[in-house]
């Protein structure tokens, strides 16, 4: 058990040092050319969105994706208005990686790695090293999901770790659960990852790994709501519309959870368990964002009044 343990806990550590080290090497990669397309390209609330899924979908990390939106918003580069499109975005571009993962693309993790160190290494090009880098950490994700998967496979024969993925099932429990391991991990991508990893060998069901997924959804608000300490209002209200968004979305999804499960289950038709869950995590994200474009301007009145600019706001929102 203790070397089961261990080797989660190692291939944990891979995809997160991935995540967080693709997000910056390719933050730096564009450099100002992001900031530069969130000013652009967030002018109506259909455009924002598009431009956070985009944007999200490239850089692999909704955490990174609205964070920077939120800098950009105290910095006064962006409105709150332009950013609430960008974080509904954000949570449709995070679902790509779902996709991702649930394709068997693990066991192929070493050619990018070898790839990609060896361009970042002997490469004289600053592009082409970071390109390399982008390769490298792109190969070390897939390698740790890889290592997580074969290290939880004897948990099949465990009757205890079995009886307690089966209490998963309940649809509160199951985002308790996925809430709190983001929480502690800070990585819904990581969470959702473990739940798909989980789902190849059979360990859990298409019920418990939809309701920790949701949860997930939940946990990834706390990074969110740390960035906008010491900012100022408008920056504020960004942080606040993720978990408005996330937590409105939750409740809805949990009150129709059985027919939400059966909806995946239909549509999905013979398609394997990972790639349900990974469809119900795109289904669930996209519906949210569906449902929230009519309310949005309602949304934004509504957090103005709670948390109104304060004087200096006003008058650099004037000038």
């Amino acid at each position: 058990m203790w070397e089961i343990i261990l080797l989660v806990l190692g291939g944990l550590g891979l995809f997160l040092f991935a995540i967080n080290n693709l997000s910056a090497t390719l933050s730096a990669l564009l450099g100002d050319k992001a900031k530069k397309w969130l000013g652009y390209f967030t002018k109506t609330i259909f455009s924002a969105i598009l431009t956070g899924t985009v944007i999200t979908t490239i850089l692999d990390s909704s955490s990174a994706v609205i964070i920077m939106t939120v800098v950009l918003v105290n910095a006064g580069a962006l409105t709150f208005r332009q950013s609430m499109g960008i974080v509904m975005g954000a949570n449709i571009g995070t679902t790509f990686s779902s996709q991702l993962i649930a394709l068997d693309i693990g066991q192929y993790s070493p050619i990018p790695i070898f790839l990609g160190l060896m361009f970042s290494l002997f490469s004289k090009s600053e592009q082409v090293s970071s390109t390399g880098k982008v390769m490298l950490y792109f190969g070390i994700l897939f390698f740790g999901l890889y290592t997580m998967e074969r290290a939880v496979g004897p948990l099949k024969d465990d009757p205890a770790f079995l009886t307690w993925m089966e209490k998963l099932d309940s649809p509160l429990r199951g985002t308790a659960v996925g809430a709190l391991v983001t929480l502690v991990i800070q990585s819904s991508s990581a969470t959702v990852g473990m739940v798909i990893t989980l789902a190849k060998k059979g360990l859990l069901n298409l019920g418990g790994g939809i309701a920790v997924m949701i949860g997930a959804e939940l946990g990834t608000c706390s990074d969110t709501l740390l960035a906008t300490i010491r900012s100022d209002r408008q920056a504020v209200k960004t942080g606040v519309f993720h978990l408005f968004f996330n937590m409105i979305s939750i409740a809805l999804g949990l009150l129709i959870f059985p027919l939400f499960v059966g909806l995946i289950e239909q549509v999905s038709g013979n398609a394997s368990l990972e790639q349900k869950i990974a469809n119900a995590h795109m289904a669930f994200n996209t519906t949210g964002v569906l449902l929230f474009i009519p309310l949005a301007p309602l949304i934004e009145n509504l957090l103005n009044r709670l948390l109104p600019a304060t004087g200096k706001q006003r008058q650099a929102a004037a000038a």
